[in-house]
């Protein structure tokens, strides 16, 4: 009998068979991500990547604002479902990144449709206007989430929808309060503002280290 890891492996296989393929580029923005940078599985990858693009599908925004750029993965699969005339806004307080994200958004034509801003999101977005963005993806730091949750509320349209990544954060979420880390503890922190607002509609997938699905009424 196979392992529990076999298992795993081989049901992670059989997802990927049975999704859409992952595009070449993104492939090799994956593989150049995992070589050259610290901490690769942050990269959303193939299964999370091929679900963002289909959010944005069905979501339809004109204007996207993604906190936590990293590589550009998870950018490029936004903007590969927008409309040639929406716009991702997509922030990274990493600046040695620069580089590396404008050359991954350069590899394809729709990586036009991202405008990309180096700095604190929460301080640059403490001045944009209310109500302007119909989707917001949440996934820079951990210990942030719950301001980024007070900010993205406020930018957001009636209707619109915030997807949040890592909210099952590998399963510490589940640990006693007396031994989380700080990065645990915002991020039940985070679920718990979610889970007791009456304003919006939420739903936790466990896909990978969890995405939860946020719509504002």
């Amino acid at each position: 009998m196979a392992n529990d890891t076999t298992k795993e492996y081989e049901l992670e296989a059989y997802v990927r068979h049975h999704s859409d393929s992952e595009p070449e580029y993104l492939r090799k923005i994956d593989r150049r991500t995992n070589l050259h940078l610290i901490n690769g599985r942050m990269c959303s990858g193939h299964i999370q990547g091929r679900l963002l693009k289909m959010l944005t599908s069905m979501i339809a925004p004109r204007t996207a604002i993604e906190l936590g750029t990293f590589s550009g993965y998870s950018a490029l699969c936004i903007a590969e479902a927008l409309d040639n005339d929406a716009t991702l806004h997509t922030f990274e307080i990493d600046d040695e990144l620069e580089d590396f994200i404008r050359e991954s958004f350069d590899s394809v034509d729709h990586g036009r449709r991202i405008k990309l801003h180096i700095g604190d999101a929460g301080q640059i977005l403490e001045s944009w206007p209310d109500a302007s963005a119909d989707m917001i993806f949440i996934d820079a730091d951990k210990r942030a989430y719950p301001h980024y949750y007070e900010i993205a509320k406020r930018l957001l349209r009636p209707g619109g929808y915030i997807l949040a990544d890592n909210t099952l954060w590998d399963g510490h979420v589940t640990e006693p309060p007396e031994i989380q880390a700080p990065q645990t503890r915002a991020i039940c922190r985070f679920n718990d503002l979610v889970a007791d607002d009456p304003e919006v509609e939420k739903v936790i997938i466990p896909l990978r280290d969890g995405l939860t699905l946020i719509r504002k009424l």
